[in-house]
């Protein structure tokens, strides 16, 4: 039996979704089903019923359950230990961050830490919101710049930092590109490139939100998964997208970004950028990188 077949369980068992249970993990759903069935058969029992339709805890499986959630946590009490001495010795911080905050703050907050921590070492690993806060929990990132998700894992710390503002990706000859301001009105009929919800659900949901609120049908022409993908794509004059301020930073020819009006506290308010680490972690480098953050984050949330 292996720590990380009861963290499989444990996942499992809480969401009773294989795929969200993987997902949670940072795994393929295969991998997770694999490490299951060993702790199974390690065990001699069966601890998941498992349907196309339907996944339960067996009757073994709940008499396990608080015993594996006592052993995880221990465990994780000592690994975060460890951590914590590793992490007070070192100036390096691990630092991951959505792609929008890696094209705009990112690059911000690290000129003026630079500035004040002249010594301090950063590394920087670009990802999806889903992909980066398991890396926070197995502790192969110290801090993230994340959408914070509307279902929060509680042993993970969110810090709310400011709205991104929402502009209009479109091809540099279409008849709005001239317009000093759009409204989502005159994206009525236009076809629409939007991010997958699966791994996008933050930027996936302004778009049908903001048609939603506003009683206009959503006309979807693509979906894809990546920033850079769908800006090329509207370069092509496949379509129109919503996306981040930041995005424009891509800088792909023959697209202008046009400010996008949106009424106050509509779907604008939920693309949120939070700060995120693992709950219970000290780590000075990132506790110099929040604090510098904090006395720059007006300016830097007036380019947002």
């Amino acid at each position: 039996m292996e720590l990380l077949q009861l963290r499989c369980f444990l996942a499992v068992a809480e969401t009773l979704h294989f795929g969200r249970a993987a997902q949670d993990l940072d795994m393929l759903p295969a991998s997770l089903g694999r490490h299951l069935r060993n702790l199974e058969d390690s065990l001699g029992t069966k601890l998941v019923a498992r349907t196309t339709r339907h996944v339960a805890l067996t009757e073994a499986g709940e008499e396990l359950l608080d015993d594996a959630r006592d052993l995880v946590g221990r465990a994780e009490t000592l690994e975060a230990k460890a951590r914590n001495h590793q992490r007070a010795r070192s100036s390096v911080l691990r630092l991951g961050a959505i792609d929008s905050a890696a094209a705009g703050l990112v690059p911000q907050v690290l000129s003026y830490l630079r500035q004040e921590h002249p010594d301090m070492e950063v590394t920087l690993y670009e990802q999806k919101t889903i992909r980066l806060l398991p890396r926070l929990l197995s502790g192969r990132l110290d801090l993230a710049f994340v959408r914070q998700p509307e279902v929060q894992n509680p042993k993970i710390v969110f810090r709310h930092l400011f709205y991104e503002t929402a502009v209009v990706a479109m091809p540099a000859d279409h008849r709005l590109a001239s317009k000093e301001r759009v409204e989502v009105n005159e994206l009525a009929d236009e076809p629409l490139i939007v991010p997958d919800r699966g791994s996008r659900p933050h930027s996936h949901d302004l778009t049908m939100k903001v048609f939603l609120e506003a009683g206009l049908p959503a006309r979807v022409a693509q979906i894809a998964e990546e920033k850079h993908t769908i800006v090329n794509l509207v370069s092509t004059g496949l379509g129109l997208a919503i996306v981040p301020r930041w995005t424009a930073r891509l800088a792909v020819s023959g697209v202008r970004f046009v400010p996008f009006t949106m009424p106050p506290g509509g779907a604008a308010q939920r693309l949120t950028m939070a700060a995120a680490w693992a709950r219970g972690t000290r780590d000075p480098a990132r506790e110099r990188l929040l604090s510098c953050l904090a006395r720059h984050l007006e300016e830097i949330a007036g380019t947002a």
